[in-house]
């Protein structure tokens, strides 16, 4: 009834605008591109429409019908003009013509602040044109803003490109994560937000490479005093001893910035997660382009649970992060963070996992404790004595302390009890050092070094009725149990340099060549062992059951690049070639692998118009794989999976082609953008695996099998007056082939997930956006096929009341089900809020309720060569909250 009543207010006031449309030329009669149009109504002396001319000089602006407004025109350059009209019922047609501005005339002062303006590569908006008074966090604005779009993980994206660096007034906001910046930065002290497109951060590399997938964010703050403190202070407790607390302090000065993040709750907010900090790059990324080689020194984790869409069946969380910069002078920059979280989180899940080979089905219970203490340091310099020589100097330390406690119920061919028992304390110090040096106009230098140094010991222990792996592992069988243990030691240096010059041949084209190398030594020891029921342990020594394996790394390479920029196209082709050797010492012995490659790429860039392109990229990838691949004695993977390594193994071939095309229309506020993508495996890495049951065993060899993996997405959304339409869609097939049991078998995934939403965004009325999102998840393993689907429909209301009061009101409804009907579940989740804040008060007290609908669970579904699963979890129930809000 509500949703109703909402979409005839919405369709309602829409019909009550009205459309003024024409052209802008100037005094000779051409058109002008980009040129500004607002409208101002006369009464409120408020902007109620704005729009921006296309190509062809044309203009669109709604607004409200039976009004009075003065119509200002402006574009640089030329003198600004103003045009008085009173609107009646039907729509308008006026044409301008705008005189160039005599160079004898003093600066024209901006008639109006423009909502959007494009500079370059630069999109600002000024939020205010946006916002409709209930936003809380930066997050709520970015929502409305034009192209821009939180995705799932909370991360923020433009036209579908992940953001790689937020700044607040320029400065650094926790260097290499958007997530702090959107969930932490209060929506009231925003100003405008600078979508900054094709971001470089040096300078004199912005013209000869190819930034269009690097976007950046620069938050322009409200105040305009050369130093002032803002946030917020906000603690809640509610029923069943919940509580919250989440203290935010910003200060800011054109010198230096402190950010001070807190947050302690016990209500399953988790403001970061064990994701988010694998993921946390802190900045340290290379500027100069690929190299094609593919190479990671892996992470060496044990696996641990992740949660899914940060929901659980309990979490508790306490989470403290301090960043700062300082700018002692114009070419000196200091910036550093400290990050710590802690979070302890129960889950509780049921499962089934189909086998592909063997027919069998295993159901599992699982219940898991896990603790996490996660913290990262990062300072950074940067000192710029000119416009020619830039030098870096970054550190990056990671550290962690995990434990994670699981309990698993099976039930498949016979029903065991298993614990399982995991600890890890990763820790590992990155440092960066880069010069960018222009010698001439013609002649640009840049230097990249990388070291890391990273230690890893996880330790896994599981306890089983059922002995396993009987051929493998010779257990005391007498004991009263079964308690496998597992040490794990891996150590790495690695060390990554890379030298580019650019010489400028003409004013649009420019040759590059490039000299790095990688250097990479790693040393991994395992060992497995039975604890009896006396405590003593019986030690596994057999080659089969002990790696101690030293590997080292090498390539060096010599890459060569043409850039042209010829009309609307930028094309960039090159190659590069490489000499690796790859060697394992192990068992007395060693393997080297020696390989002499050469690899192409070529992008290309073809520009349509101002804010409208097509990309074309073309590359081949070298992939080598880290040290646990080689390690030939076996390793478990979980209670019932074991994996041995394979020293001879050599490296994979990625062929990868994208096709993107983006097109931002400011004429009718429309954004669009798609991408398509392929990838072709060549002697890729493959699981040689042998099931028994739902017992695995598996190494890697280099199938000469080709795995192909087609996906795509698209995006449309466009504004009309005060309604915003969005759809989306994507797609992901992979044909994958893989050696189970010694034979040859080819799993198909066909992935699709479509959205499409309605939202208002009125000053005066409540707002509404309504939507429904379509999920199908299909796999086929060898013929043994099952396919999953998800309806959600959602409905999100927020209303402003009564000067001080806002209601908020978020609602998704699921219902999930599989096409051999075994499945079929029907949830809502349904988040609410009521605040009160006085106008200029400092004060906000307000009520909130979290899954209002009491929901018990969540479904989901994966997919790997071996199985497919599908799974119900455990959340948390209602939780209702009283708060009270500081802002500083």
């Amino acid at each position: 009834m509500l949703s109703t009543y909402m979409i005839a207010i919405t369709f309602v006031a829409f019909g009550q605008q009205v459309t003024i449309t024409g052209v802008v030329k100037d005094s000779v009669g051409g058109t002008l591109d980009m040129a500004n149009v607002v409208a101002i109504n006369q009464e409120t002396k408020t902007l109620d429409g704005f729009g921006i001319t296309d190509p062809n000089g044309r203009y669109k602006v709604n607004v409200k019908s039976n009004t009075a407004y003065s119509l200002k025109f402006s574009y640089l350059g030329f003198q600004p003009k103003e045009l008085l009209i009173e609107v009646k019922d039907a729509d308008l047609q006026r044409d301008i013509t705008l005189i160039e501005q005599s160079e004898n005339l003093d600066e024209v002062e901006v008639v109006y602040e423009m909502p959007v303006t494009i500079k370059g590569d630069t999109i600002v908006y000024n939020t205010d044109s946006f916002v409709t008074g209930t936003e809380k966090k930066l997050e709520d604005v970015l929502k409305k803003l034009p192209g821009v779009e939180i995705n799932d993980d909370g991360e923020i994206e433009v036209e579908g490109k992940k953001v790689t660096k937020v700044m607040v007034d320029g400065k650094d906001f926790f260097d290499g994560d958007s997530k702090l910046a959107a969930k932490n930065i209060p929506a009231n002290a925003l100003d405008k937000v600078e979508v900054l497109r094709n971001f470089s951060e040096v300078s004199q590399l912005k013209g000869v490479t190819n930034n269009d997938d690097n976007v950046a964010l620069n938050i322009k703050l409200k105040s305009g005093k050369e130093q002032f403190w803002f946030g917020e202070i906000t603690g809640g407790i509610g029923l069943d001893d919940r509580f919250l607390a989440h203290p935010r302090l910003f200060f800011y000065s054109p010198k230096y910035s402190i950010n001070i993040l807190t947050d302690v709750n016990n209500i399953g907010e988790l403001p970061f997660t064990s994701r988010d900090y694998r993921n946390f790059t802190g900045g340290f990324r290379s500027r100069t382009g690929s190299t094609g080689t593919s190479f990671s020194v892996g992470d060496g984790g044990l696996g641990l649970s992740q949660l899914q869409n940060n929901r659980a069946k309990e979490i508790n969380s306490r989470f403290g992060a301090v960043n700062f910069s300082y700018s002692p002078n114009k070419s000196l920059d200091l910036s550093g963070f400290a990050i710590y979280s802690y979070s302890n989180t129960e889950l509780q899940t049921l499962s089934t996992r189909s086998f592909i080979s063997s027919n069998q089905t295993e159901v599992t219970t699982t219940g898991t404790d896990q603790t996490s203490n996660l913290g990262l340091l990062k300072f950074s310099t940067s000192y710029k004595p000119s416009a020619n020589l830039q030098v870096e100097y970054d550190v990056l330390a990671k550290f962690s302390g995990e434990k994670e406690n699981v309990g698993i119920l099976s039930v498949a061919e016979v029903t065991d009890q298993i614990y399982e028992n995991k600890e890890q304390s990763p820790s590992s110090v990155n440092q960066n050092a880069n010069v960018y040096y222009t010698v001439d106009a013609k002649n640009i230098l840049a230097f990249e070094a990388q070291y890391l140094i990273q230690n890893e010991d996880p330790f896994y222990n599981a306890i089983r009725e059922v002995q396993p792996f009987t051929s493998i592992l010779p257990l005391d069988d007498s004991q009263a149990n079964f308690n496998i243990n597992q040490d794990r030691k891996i150590k790495t240096n690695k060390f990554d340099f890379k030298t580019d010059y650019y010489f400028i041949t003409g004013q649009k084209s420019n040759i590059n060549f490039t000299l790095g190398t990688t250097q990479s030594s790693q040393k991994f020891n395992s060992n497995i062992f039975q604890i009896l029921d006396n405590k003593t342990n019986l030690d596994f020594t057999t080659d089969d059951l002990v790696n101690d394996v030293h590997f080292n790394f090498s390539d060096v390479f010599l890459g060569f690049h043409y850039k042209l920029i010829a009309g609307k196209f930028t094309i960039n082709p090159g190659l590069i070639m490489h000499n690796y050797t790859a060697k394992n010492e192990q068992l007395a012995t060693s393997v080297t692998d020696n390989l002499f490659n050469v690899v192409p790429d070529l992008f290309v860039n073809f520009k349509l118009k101002q804010s409208e392109n097509i990309r074309f990229n073309y590359s081949v990838n070298r992939q080598f794989s880290d040290i646990e691949k080689f390690a030939s004695g076996y390793i478990f993977s979980n209670y019932n999976s074991m994996y041995s390594g394979n020293r001879d193994l050599e490296s994979a071939l990625f062929h990868n082609v994208s096709l993107n095309f983006f097109s931002f229309n400011m004429f009718n506020m429309q954004n669009i953008f798609a991408n398509i993508s392929y990838n072709k495996r060549i002697d890729a890495f493959k699981n040689n695996s042998s099931i028994v049951g739902i017992n695995q065993v598996s190494s890697t060899i280099n199938s000469n099998l080709e795995d192909e993996v087609l996906s795509g997405s698209a995006n449309f959304q466009r504004t009309f007056g005060k309604i915003k339409v969005s759809s989306s869609g994507s797609l992901s097939y992979s044909n994958l082939n893989n050696i189970i049991n010694g034979s040859p078998s080819t799993s198909e995934s066909l992935t699709q997930n479509y959205r499409a939403s309605l939202a208002t965004s009125f000053r005066n009325a409540p707002n509404v956006e309504f939507g429904y999102n379509y999920a199908v998840n299909k796999y086929d393993n060898g013929g043994n096929a099952s396919t999953f689907f998800t309806d959600t429909p959602f409905l999100k209301f927020d209303a402003a009341f009564l000067k001080s009061f806002i209601f908020l009101a978020d609602l998704d409804y699921y219902h999930y089900y599989d096409k051999a009907n075994t499945v079929d579940n029907e949830y809502g989740n349904l988040n609410t809020s009521l605040s009160y804040q006085k106008k200029d008060s400092k004060w906000e007290y307000s009520v909130e309720v979290t899954n209002l609908l009491n929901n018990t669970e969540l479904n989901q579904d994966s997919f790997n060569e071996l199985f497919f699963r599908t799974s119900s979890y455990v959340v948390q129930p209602r939780f209702v909250m009283l708060k009270l809000k500081y802002d500083l």
